[in-house]
């Protein structure tokens, strides 16, 4: 039976462990990497599975909502692919829309969270949909069960924190195969992803900042917030570590649910801090509510040149799910904000 990378990992740690101790705690040791590795596989298994969306509320008769903006046809193709390098092999689905002509276009990066794929990333965040109508390429990098038996990106590993390792190589590898082989702007390319998605778009921004322009997380966590299994379960719960990494100034657009019991929000409010570090100038909130959803708190943060740096926005009574998703994908809320048009209309400024 194969053995899970993490649980190698683990054991591999237990090793090294053990030569430094000597030989008196040998099962002791590898019982503990064997427990450590259980631990973060259930939590990693429930991260997205916990997530009870609202229950609907009572039947009224509500004011007539705005009609939502039109929907473009998918005319495009959803192509497979693959990329490789020393780290190792991912498979992909690349949206080109109908509209492409081979003119450079935008490329956005959309990173999915533990047990999607990206065909159910594709329908759950309606992505593809908003590339009709924009203009752009899509990138789903898919995470294998070989990597993480949950398809979750391992962003708490320190390997998977550092520029030209792990699995941040092999996403920006991807990458800049779709930008040589297609035509991309090469201003115009970001990065996006849910959950374990999300703090792992924080990384690629975090390291990769003249390769991606703007980065979105959705429920996400911050760069470098845990280096370990133990630590990445005390993260999930808000008890994270603060990186002292001097990067450049991050423009990002957080969205996350105050109601969010697998990732805690206090998440949410460091990734903003972190993208809004070098800013001289406080946020500035403003408040909001769907039609017949959910109210929201949008606080922005302005440079020096008054243009919006990081936003935030807390989805009031929210859990762990895509906003304004497609109830067709899993780990969606369509009781708004519309999360992807409001991460394109934010990058679209970031070129």
């Amino acid at each position: 039976m194969k053995l899970n990378r993490l649980l190698m990992r683990q054991l591999s740690g237990a090793v090294r462990s053990l030569l430094r101790s000597g030989p008196a705690t040998p099962g002791a040791a590898v019982q503990q990497a064997m427990k450590n590795a259980a631990a973060v596989q259930r939590v990693a298994e429930r991260q997205m599975r916990d997530f009870v969306m609202p229950a609907p509320a009572p039947a009224r008769a509500p004011a007539p909502a705005p009609a939502p903006p039109a929907r473009a046809p998918l005319t495009g193709r959803f192509e497979d692919g693959h990329h490789m390098n020393a780290a190792g092999r991912r498979e992909y689905k690349l949206y080109v829309p109908g509209s492409y002509t081979g003119t450079p276009a935008p490329l956005v990066v959309m990173l999915h969270g533990c047990t999607q794929d990206p065909e159910d990333f594709a329908t759950g965040t309606q992505m593809n949909v908003l590339a009709e109508e924009i203009g752009c390429l899509v990138l789903y990098p898919a995470q294998s069960k070989g990597a993480n038996l949950s398809r979750c990106w391992n962003w708490f590993n320190a390997v998977d924190q550092r520029r030209d390792e792990g699995e941040p190589s092999i996403i920006a590898g991807m990458t800049r195969s779709i930008m040589a082989s297609h035509a991309v702007d090469p201003s115009q390319v970001y990065v996006a992803g849910l959950s374990a998605g999300g703090a792992m778009a924080t990384i690629m921004g975090t390291l990769y900042p003249d390769l991606y322009a703007a980065v979105g997380v959705h429920s996400g966590l911050p760069f470098a917030s845990a280096n370990s299994l133990s630590s990445a379960l005390a993260a999930m719960k808000g008890d994270f570590r603060r990186s002292t990494t001097s990067a450049q100034p991050l423009p990002i657009i957080v969205f996350h649910g105050d109601r969010d019991t697998t990732v805690h929000p206090a998440n949410g409010e460091e990734v903003v801090a972190q993208g809004a570090r070098h800013l001289a100038q406080p946020g500035t909130a403003e408040p909001g509510r769907v039609p017949d959803g959910h109210a929201y708190t949008r606080t922005l943060y302005p440079d020096e040149d008054g243009m919006v740096q990081a936003e935030h926005w807390l989805v009031h009574g929210a859990g762990h799910a895509w906003f304004g998703g497609n109830a067709r994908g899993s780990y969606t809320d369509g009781k708004g904000p519309d999360a992807s048009r409001e991460m394109m209309r934010f990058f679209r400024t970031r070129r």
